[in-house]
């Protein structure tokens, strides 16, 4: 899709973001009692903001895809609970969707939920950056600045959501074109406007982003160095600015202001962190077409870098595995596990290459110390799971899948895996219910229910899961409408 078209794309999916307020009365009449003291839960409140933000996640699933790697999610979402316990959020209450797209977007959806693409790490040049553009974004949340502009927004109102919703897929799937068709010259104008938050919201997001990273601890001038940084990006794209500056402008008046609070705060040493390099190269590195070219890259920065090598090795380690150059990948990882014994991240990209050159005796015993120092990390358990898997010990990597998808039980990627190993063991009633959740959480209903349909019949004898089933059938049909509303 080129570029015109996914910029396109993201502006319909962004409007739908801020439209979908106008569907509020069709969510159940018991969630309807206003919040006392909050001027915009007459409207609508946070309760029916996070059924509508959760509605919009599944249909918004149903077209993106999405970046699946449990060490990257893991690191994100520690990163953004971080934040939010030093926001002005009041429910912390996050779900985070990592986009596999290369260009710099972040944006925060009403109900908590957070979007990241994972081009972001290409612009972000420390975690402190990072985390200025997800404090941002939490402060739109935590002020609610969509509910705060849904009256003004219903005034102008005039294009429905079915049109709407239509437009997003045709768009998606790369016909811009019939896209645009659906939305009059008028509609389009008035969109440009309402993807935009108002110069005040824009304001007070960063003025409480920037409390926010200073009450984490972060480098506050982080901000404005991030802000520079994507102006510079503005400036060398011409006519094509990364993503994120379409919905929130930068200015060189945002630049100051950011730099303006810096003076009034006393100067102080941040460290930098380590773990955020070695992340931020893995995600550089994971989708690489040309791993030759990569392995070139990497041996070129070791030749003129004179500082900080341990990000250029991990990255030229990665790469060789790409390259099945087992080996050479085998000393380098050793060597930075000699030097930073403590580093997690090195020890799991340790097991990672025994998964790929084979070697699963040896990753099944570094995976069973590692969990006696991190019983319940996400990604070492995702990981256990598929070396079992790959062992043909199906029962026992279901049952971890099951353990972590009752624990995250809004991650598609966890069901999906799961139903793949259950028909690998023969639990075919067991690949149809796994499936179904999958398809429930991409937003693809009907598929959903004729999982479902497929399980019943085959666990017709046993009530107790009968019974559980038509509950989901029946739960199926009110997801689904609240995503059609939309």
């Amino acid at each position: 899709m080129s570029s015109s078209k996914k910029r396109f794309c993201w502006r319909i999916a962004l409007y739908v973001c801020y439209t979908i307020f106008y569907t509020v009365q069709s969510v159940n009449a018991e969630i309807n009692l206003p919040v006392l003291g909050d001027t915009s839960s007459s409207i609508v409140s946070p309760q029916q903001e996070y059924l509508i933000g959760r509605s919009w996640l599944k249909a918004f699933r149903s077209r993106v895809p999405e970046y699946n790697d449990p060490l990257v999610t893991e690191y994100l979402e520690n990163l953004l609970l971080n934040l939010a316990t030093y926001s002005e959020l009041k429910d912390t209450q996050l779900e985070l969707i990592i986009i596999d797209n290369q260009t710099m977007n972040a944006f925060a959806v009403p109900g908590g939920v957070i979007g990241v693409h994972i081009g972001i790490f290409n612009y972000a040049k420390s975690e402190d950056q990072l985390a200025s553009v997800l404090a941002h974004e939490l402060a739109h949340l935590s002020q609610r600045h969509f509910a705060r502009g849904i009256e003004e927004r219903r005034k102008n109102a005039s294009l429905g959501m079915g049109g709407l919703l239509a437009g997003l897929i045709i768009a998606a799937t790369g016909n811009s074109d019939a896209g645009t068709a659906l939305i009059s010259a008028s509609q389009a104008a008035s969109l440009e406007n309402r993807l935009r938050y108002s110069r005040s919201n824009e304001k007070e997001a960063d003025r409480i982003g920037f409390q926010t990273i200073q009450n984490s601890g972060r480098d506050p001038r982080a901000v404005g160095q991030m802000f520079e940084q994507m102006l510079a990006a503005k400036r060398h794209a011409g006519n094509q600015p990364p993503e994120f500056l379409l919905t929130h402008p930068i200015t060189e008046k945002r630049i100051s202001d950011a730099k303006n609070r810096m003076l009034r705060l006393p100067k102080k040493y941040y460290p930098l962190s380590e773990t955020y390099n070695f992340i931020r190269v893995r995600t550089m590195t994971q989708n690489i077409s040309s791993p030759k070219e990569k392995i070139k890259h990497f041996r070129h920065q070791l030749q003129n870098t004179y500082f900080n090598l341990d990000p250029i090795k991990y990255g030229l380690t990665l790469a060789l595995i790409q390259n099945r150059d087992y080996l050479e990948a085998r000393k380098i990882i050793n060597e930075l596990i000699t030097k930073e014994p403590d580093q997690f991240i090195f020890k799991y990209t340790s097991i990672e290459l025994d998964i790929a050159a084979q070697h699963l005796h040896k990753a099944k015993q570094k995976i069973r110390e590692l969990l006696k120092i991190r019983p319940k990390s996400f990604p070492l358990r995702f990981l256990n799971s598929m070396v079992l898997w790959k062992d043909k010990r199906y029962e026992k990597a279901i049952k971890i899948l099951k353990d972590l998808s009752r624990e995250r039980p809004y991650d598609p990627n966890l069901w999906f895996q799961l139903a793949e190993v259950r028909g690998l063991a023969g639990d075919i009633s067991g690949v149809h219910l796994a499936r179904a959740e999958y398809f429930i959480l991409v937003g693809a209903f009907k598929r959903a229910e004729h999982q479902l349909s497929i399980a019943a019949k085959l666990l017709k004898e046993d009530f107790k899961q009968n019974a559980i089933i038509q509950q989901r059938l029946q739960d199926l049909v009110v997801i689904a409408k609240r995503v059609s509303s939309l």
